[in-house]
């Protein structure tokens, strides 16, 4: 599996997560600079050996604007480690709108969270507090670098002393 490569804003926040191909020629084209390498792995073309760059920094300043994370099943789901909210189940997982949609209740981040299809049953039309259920974690909207942190953590060490640590909620 290709290792990725973490591209930091110049004021050190994360901005995008790339190739190694795509970081190779952000470097040679001199509009980033290396701050981490993969140790061990290199690049290899027919003429050159490249460090596998780990974390790359952009020489200017881009101002992007933040559309926050996306709201989907997948997401949902990683936000909630995989498992049922309520009971801490990790199959047949579902979503459940804590305050149900005939309650008022939106669909958004603060409003939706994983729960296994027995508890979403047992749930019904229901708050938790009605139906005797309490939630194991309160529902947050996660930000880029939460899921970047989750993803170094388990794939990148060398991008952990970049990303801010208290963003783990």
């Amino acid at each position: 599996m290709e290792k990725r490569v973490l591209v930091l804003n110049l004021d050190h926040s994360p901005v995008a997560v790339v190739s190694p191909q795509k970081a190779i020629v952000l470097l040679l084209l001199e509009k980033a600079n290396c701050l981490s390498v993969y140790e061990l792995l290199q690049i290899r073309t027919v003429s050159r050996s490249f460090d596998y760059p780990a974390v790359i920094r952009l020489n200017a300043y881009k101002n992007i604007p933040y559309r926050g994370v996306l709201l989907n099943r997948n997401n949902l789901f990683r936000r909630d480690g995989g498992e049922c909210q309520y009971c801490g189940s990790r199959k047949q997982l579902t979503i459940d709108h804590v305050v149900p949609r005939s309650k008022g209740g939106k669909t958004n981040w603060m409003n939706l969270i994983t729960a296994c299809h027995r508890c979403n049953v047992n749930k019904g039309d229901k708050t938790p507090e009605q139906a005797g259920l309490t939630l194991r974690m309160e529902p947050f909207k996660p930000s880029l670098a939460y899921f970047l942190v989750d993803y170094a953590e388990r794939q990148a060490e060398e991008w952990l002393p970049f990303l801010d640590s208290k963003v783990v909620q």
